[in-house]
């Protein structure tokens, strides 16, 4: 093996561990972590209970789960209120040939829909947008209040994260550890809409892990409507 491949192996092994040692700690702090989520502060609550909306409705955005996939990693989709209507806007990028790296321009299965709260939960409790690509639904959904909105700043992370292709391990170009999947694509899309409360998420996360420090958002069961 020459050193450009030693160098790559090393890498791809240094992301595997840091990978593995993630998802250990979860195991051991999940149970605490969703202590805290539910217990949820009481004005949040109260939010949250009008998540459809109306003519005065402020912002708001939900992170949609499927916990079994990625090898049970977990797979992530992004949800975010048009402010001041019922309307929302809400999609993902699925990567359907589960492969780690697609080029710019590739298929990676990318969509979003725009429709009333209900409507948004009914497509992406059947995967109305990708039927018959997942062998794991979308099965639990967290939503929370925002005062800060920015729906144009979102339209255009959009266009950037369905354009830009997907990755997870070495960028071809740059050489650089790094990912462009199906949790940046939601945390980029809901950090330009300015959600409150949004937890950092690095890049080479786990959606598993990170779905559990979004504190203050609501927490429930997604079930096909």
């Amino acid at each position: 093996m020459n050193n450009r491949g030693r160098r790559g192996a090393l890498r791809w092994t240094a992301a595997a561990a840091v990978i593995g040692a993630i998802v250990g700690i979860t195991g051991c702090q999940q149970t605490a972590t969703r202590t805290k989520a539910e217990a949820t502060p009481s004005g949040t609550t109260e939010a949250l209970t009008n998540m459809a909306g109306g003519s005065r409705a402020g912002g708001g955005a939900c992170v949609f789960v499927k916990p079994d996939g990625a090898q049970k990693f977990g797979h992530v989709g992004w949800g975010f209120r048009i402010t001041g209507t019922n309307q929302w806007v809400y999609g993902a990028v699925e990567n359907p040939t589960n492969k780690l790296y697609t080029p710019p321009g590739g298929d990676i299965g990318a969509w979003h829909a725009q429709g009333t709260y209900d409507r948004m939960l009914s497509d992406m409790s059947r995967d109305a947008h990708y039927p018959g690509k997942s062998s794991h639904p979308y099965s639990r959904y967290r939503c929370v209040a925002s005062s800060t909105s920015d729906v144009n700043a979102a339209w255009a992370m959009i266009r950037t994260v369905e354009s830009r292709g997907f990755l997870v391990g070495l960028d071809p170009k740059s050489g650089e550890l790094t990912s462009r999947d199906c949790l940046d694509a939601t945390y980029d899309v809901l950090k330009a809409y300015r959600t409150r409360h949004l937890t950092y998420s690095p890049r080479l996360n786990v959606p598993n892990v990170w779905v559990e420090t979004l504190w203050a958002w609501s927490d429930r069961t997604l079930t096909p409507r």
